[in-house]
């Protein structure tokens, strides 16, 4: 049975030349012919060509795995122009093959017979324009997605009233706004314990605080990798002792008890855990008299969104985000 592969084409600049040469290409300037090459070795070219980028190259590996060995003829191909929201849609009639005479960039190719119509967005259902939505270069869709897609090549006539179209609007915002918020736990995630403080560190600073690491000299800290306070000297209440835990294990009751041990009613503690806290743990927290607040993945990236206007430009280098506009 034929696939459907989205094939991005830099949002829509590269759509002239995909339909005025019957083709679709992939690019990376530096590559070299893939024909009949396995994935390892396309993944050390990769690795050898684009040294600055290791973290890419795995991603990058499975693009031209699909476009090179994967993809088949008769299998259908979406690209999509964003200015004018329409997607292009056509079948692969050729093998892959290496061409770098007809574009200065994008040499890997596929001959394509490109149908006379184009699909509207507006068109598609909220759970395809979502995995449409992905920002990977070279994906395929399910078979109910690729069913909906021909369907509606059939059946252009289709018109959804303003009603529908506003209803889907703020159900597709609000599933963008659920992913995003998945993403930048998945970036926090993979921060590592030092970077993970570091941002701990910087909420406390956007929130109007004075906020220091310390250090763990003899395993004398009780807890504690972060000391926050208005003047920065603990002189003026409140007193902010902040525990930061980036590991696989939850966090126990006994770890619990060494951060609030010592501690006056005045002082403020926080609890840092991605991976969570035990039942016992939430008990401790529960029966304590010291005011403690516990931070699991979900709150502290509640926190980033915030607070991220007024981090510092270190800040903003640790966990880089973009702001964009969702209507609702």
């Amino acid at each position: 049975m034929e696939k459907l592969w989205i094939v991005r084409a830099l949002g829509g600049d590269l759509i002239p030349f995909f339909t005025e040469n019957n083709l679709v290409a992939l690019g990376w300037e530096r590559t070299n012919d893939f024909t009949g090459k396995n994935r390892e070795y396309i993944k050390q070219e990769l690795l050898k060509l684009y040294p600055e980028s290791k973290k890419s190259i795995p991603q990058w590996t499975s693009f031209f795995e699909n476009f090179v060995k994967n993809m088949q003829k008769d299998d259908i191909v979406l690209t999509y122009d964003s200015s004018l929201r329409e997607y292009y849609i056509g079948k692969i009639t050729s093998d892959y093959y290496y061409n770098d005479k007809l574009h200065n960039e994008f040499h890997h190719l596929r001959d394509v017979k490109w149908e006379e119509k184009t699909i509207s967005r507006d068109l598609i259902s909220n759970s395809t324009k979502n995995s449409l939505g992905s920002p990977l270069t070279l994906f395929s869709l399910s078979n109910d997605q690729k069913k909906e897609i021909l369907s509606i090549l059939k059946n252009d006539n289709i018109v959804k009233n303003d009603e529908e179209k506003e209803e889907e609007t703020k159900e597709l915002a609000g599933q963008y706004i659920e992913n995003s918020h998945e993403v930048l736990k998945d970036k926090i995630i993979n921060l590592s314990p030092d970077k993970m403080e570091e941002l701990m560190k910087e909420i406390l600073k956007a929130m109007g605080y004075i906020a220091k690491r310390r250090g763990k000299l003899n395993n004398s800290d009780r807890g504690v990798d972060i000391f926050a306070s208005k003047d920065g000297l603990g002189l003026e209440d409140p007193r902010i002792f902040v525990e930061v835990k980036h590991r696989k294990d939850k966090v126990s009751a006994e770890d619990i008890k060494k951060l609030i041990s010592e501690k006056s009613s005045s002082d403020r503690c926080i609890y840092l855990s991605t991976s969570g806290f035990s039942q016992k743990a939430l008990y401790q927290a529960d029966s304590t008299n010291i005011p403690l607040s516990l931070l699991d993945i979900d709150k502290l990236a509640d926190l980033v969104q915030d607070y991220y206007e007024n981090f510092s430009a270190e800040g903003k280098a640790l966990l880089p985000l973009k702001k964009i506009f969702i209507p609702i």
